[in-house]
């Protein structure tokens, strides 16, 4: 059975994980898989942007690394990065021929998509130097946690997937700090009492933790000014610091900042048109970020929302930064109800319209979640 269809028999989403599953089928093949030494990259925003700059950081100093991240927004091989490209669909099928040959059928059958496209990225990367690996929405119970990893690297923690990890910043925190390796880069946190619970459970794990806000003050100033370079906002130059301070860690070396320079990062408040900007962001944190790096003419937001979202606050927060609304249709069976999109659009003060295309004499900013940025772009290469 191809990867393809095999997938496509499993859902993507649960109400609730069976927590023994991918530990049981990890153990099972673990023995067979050499992926290289893992850095486990856990936090609420900025995982994708962090890790990529870290795999091309490590790459960059000569190593051969892998970047596993998700979702993925128009091609299934985007979340298997190997080496600067995504994996082809032969080296896609390969792995699944090795690790389905691997598993008994009835553990294939019973792991979600994610548990499985988790073991199929490590069977992947084999023989690699470096993996970066991404964890989902969690942490201690994440699929990604049962790898063993050398590295851990938390990016900013807020509140989001409240209904698997808990309705507060502490709880939310904690699980996923509880998965942190021997040694943790923890990246500028947007409330303080992460930086507490971070402590607290390092010493109960004996892990040393390296805080990025500690980094010098003329080596931020640097690698702000070579992300400024690159049209990256203050949110991806703060990535790019954490993703340097996880490559000094592992590397044992100094990280010329100068080494940005070749990173290429999609989907991050990316530039895809003259006009247009998408971040892929999706919830509160991202939307504050995304706010303060709006700068001159008010654009048209582009928007949609899964049903689990905070749509008004998120409405809320961008809404002194756009000039309106124009509504995106998206294929998810979790997209929220239209006229609740509406109401709160109403309710942050914005009007509401629906998305016919991208004119040329107005500015746009699409943001929303991988599935808006996977239907603006379709529509759009389309057009």
């Amino acid at each position: 059975m191809s990867l393809d269809h095999f997938l496509r028999s499993k859902p993507l989403y649960y109400d609730k994980i069976d927590l023994s599953r991918m530990p049981r089928a990890y153990n099972l093949v673990k023995k067979y898989l050499n992926p290289g030494r893992i850095i486990h990259l856990v936090g609420t925003n900025g995982k994708g942007s962090t890790g990529r700059i870290l795999a091309e950081l490590l790459r960059s100093s000569g190593f051969e690394v892998g970047h596993y991240s998700s979702p993925h927004i128009l091609e299934f091989n985007e979340r298997i990065w190997i080496d600067g490209h995504d994996i082809s669909d032969s080296g896609l099928e390969r792995a699944h021929e090795k690790l389905y040959g691997l598993l008994p059928e009835e553990v294939s059958d019973s792991l979600s998509y994610f548990e499985y496209t988790t073991l199929l990225a490590l069977v992947a990367f084999e023989g690699l130097d470096f993996v970066v690996f991404e964890a989902g929405l969690g942490g201690e119970f994440d699929a990604t946690s049962v790898a063993e990893r050398e590295l851990s690297v938390i990016t900013p923690i807020g509140l989001d997937h409240q209904a698997f990890l808990g309705d507060t910043i502490e709880e939310i925190a904690s699980t996923k700090l509880r998965c942190m390796a021997r040694c943790t880069v923890v990246a500028p946190q947007p409330e303080e009492k992460i930086y507490s619970i971070a402590d607290s459970i390092a010493a109960q794990r004996g892990s040393r933790l390296v805080f990025v806000k500690d980094f010098d003050a003329q080596r931020i100033k640097k690698i702000g000014e070579v992300c400024k370079k690159r049209g990256w906002p203050k949110f991806l130059a703060q990535n790019a610091a954490t993703a340097i301070a996880a490559a000094e860690e592992i590397l044992g070396k100094r990280i010329d900042p100068e080494a940005l320079e070749g990173v290429v990062l999609r989907g991050r408040f990316e530039k895809v048109a003259p006009n247009v900007i998408l971040d892929v962001g999706h919830n509160l944190l991202a939307a504050e970020a995304v706010a303060g790096a709006l700068e001159g003419e008010k654009p048209v937001l582009v928007y949609n929302a899964l049903e689990d979202k905070d749509a008004e606050g998120i409405l809320k927060t961008l809404a002194p930064h756009v000039s309106g609304l124009e509504l995106i249709d998206i294929e998810n069976a979790r997209v929220m109800d239209k006229k609740a999109v509406i109401a709160a659009a109403e309710r942050a003060g914005l009007s509401v319209g629906r998305f016919d295309g991208v004119r040329k004499d107005r500015n746009y900013l699409v943001f929303g979640s991988f599935a808006v940025a996977e239907a603006f772009l379709k529509r759009e290469n389309e057009a």
